[in-house]
């Protein structure tokens, strides 16, 4: 993975990784295996372990998917883009009639098993060569492989598994898929490791820390509803990590609040190498915010774009009166040119709304690439204001202590330059899901929020009992030749 300065580098050795191995394993299943390394001549030295690391991070950058889509499957954004036909695997996803037969979900499912598959290459090796301070190497890896898998299983429930060892030709046919608890086990085993090997200070900026893990262990319990675990796990890093919420809240999703106080992980883009649309998953850049882009854009501070993802008025009017958020989430395009004088195109299902937190803006001299696949703006994956809105539910939802469900929430509303919540119980519940919205809008959580609490009809086209998963890819079902059932509905 290309780090925001130049922090960690590739060399010549990860390319030998990167063409000979991983362009063979960026599927679940290699369908056509053409290379692979001769693995007694690697892991020989540190380095060599060091570019196996940079190469599973180097996938976290194709989650710009699940992110822009976490948002479109949800009530705050509708697909948008220039037609009802432009990219037809999320307009399906944003009408709840996605099948599966959708090219785009199977980029999911293959970009998060191909960086499974790279962090299991490392750890199928990680006792063969010794060297001072290799046990981080190998938290990083177990944290990035439960990353991996924490996105499958939101995404599609119980998926097949391997541990410490890569899939095969020919695994799909004898592996089952796991059982979700049995996902979460491994998951909550790898994140367990991690907080008890890795301190709070990264080795680089970009790399894993305690707190990231820490963090995606709680979020993992919530998802499981084990309550009280989550509030665990969420209260000591509150009360022991290094994070705070940033004063001024316009600054968190400009270069400048990249990896600062307030960011517990964050996937790092640069807009230094660009790529095409024949392979979006090697762009160094966050190609999701082109995709968000104003369509036909010209003014000042942003570039155009796409114009995906468009917020809509239930979302907007979702927050309150005087919360300084709304300006930052969310751009009024009519107001802004009003304002500044700047033009724009309408492309499909316009809103007169942009997802302004993942704008393209205005980019260096010496950017390189298309404007619209490599912009440089990290993902804020796990924000410190998201960790207490999930320490509050994990309380109140517990049953725990709504006093500190309250603390934890006000602090986060207290930010946004609003009062108090003083409810409890329920109402405190339900206090905290909004805050989640207005918090997190345009941050890909928004679905898996909906669902995990039981509240996905607020989806228009959602059908219970079926659209709280995605299907498993068609390519896939066939493959395992009766070995992997659908999922429920499709």
């Amino acid at each position: 993975m290309k780090m925001k300065n130049n922090i960690i580098k590739k060399s010549a050795a990860l390319l030998v990784i990167v063409v000979a191995y991983l362009s063979c394993t960026d599927e679940f299943v290699n369908r056509d295996p053409v290379y692979s390394i001769d693995s007694e001549n690697y892991f020989n030295s540190e380095s060599d372990y060091f570019n196996a690391l940079i190469a599973s991070y180097d996938m976290l950058q194709s989650t710009y998917a699940n992110a822009i889509l976490g948002e479109i499957a949800s009530n705050n954004t509708l697909c948008g883009g220039e037609s009802a036909t432009d990219v037809v695997g999320w307009q399906q996803i944003d009408d709840m009639i996605h099948t599966p037969v959708n090219g785009n979900l199977r980029d999911i499912w293959n970009w998060m098993f191909a960086g499974v598959n790279r962090a299991n290459y490392i750890l199928e090796f990680q006792d063969r060569t010794d060297f001072p301070g290799k046990e981080i190497y190998i938290a990083e890896a177990r944290f990035l492989r439960a990353y991996y898998y924490f996105e499958l299983v939101k995404w599609f429930g119980g998926v097949p598994l391997k541990v410490d060892e890569r899939f095969q030709l020919g695994d799909e046919t004898s592996i089952p898929r796991a059982s979700v608890e049995e996902v979460y086990n491994l998951i909550e085993s790898d994140l367990e490791f991690a907080i008890n090997t890795l301190s709070y200070t990264a080795p680089q900026t970009g790399r894993v820390t305690k707190g990231a893990a820490q963090a995606l262990l709680g979020k993992a319990h919530l998802y499981q509803n084990e309550f009280s675990l989550a509030a665990g796990v969420l209260d000591n890093l509150i009360l022991s990590g290094p994070y705070d919420l940033v004063t001024d809240y316009n600054s968190i999703f400009e270069n400048e609040g990249e990896n600062g106080i307030e960011s517990v992980f964050e996937v790092q883009y640069t807009d230094v190498e660009g790529a095409g649309f024949g392979c979006l998953q090697c762009s160094e850049g966050n190609v999701a915010v082109g995709f968000s882009g104003v369509r036909s854009y010209d003014g000042p501070e942003f570039t155009s774009g796409f114009s995906f993802n468009v917020p809509v008025q239930d979302v907007v009017d979702e927050f309150e009166a005087g919360d300084i958020r709304k300006d930052v989430a969310i751009l009024d395009i009519e107001a802004w040119a009003l304002a500044t004088g700047a033009t724009f195109g309408t492309g499909f299902e316009h809103t007169g709304f942009f997802n302004r937190k993942y704008l393209p803006r205005k980019r260096s001299a010496n950017a390189q690439g298309d404007l619209n696949l490599t912009n440089p703006n990290n993902y804020r994956a796990i924000r410190f204001a998201d960790v207490l809105l999930m320490a509050a539910e994990a309380f109140n939802r517990s049953g725990i202590d709504d006093e500190k469900a309250r603390q934890y929430l006000n602090r986060v509303r207290f930010r946004a330059g609003l009062g108090d919540v003083t409810a409890g119980g329920n109402a405190l519940t339900d206090a905290i899901y909004h805050e989640r919205r207005v918090e997190l809008v345009g941050e890909g959580h928004h679905f898996f929020d909906l669902v995990r609490t039981g509240r996905g009809t607020e989806i228009d086209g959602f059908t219970a009992n079926k659209n709280e998963l995605f299907p498993i890819p068609i390519e896939e079902i066939q493959f395992s030749n009766g070995n992997w059932e659908q999922n429920p509905g499709y």
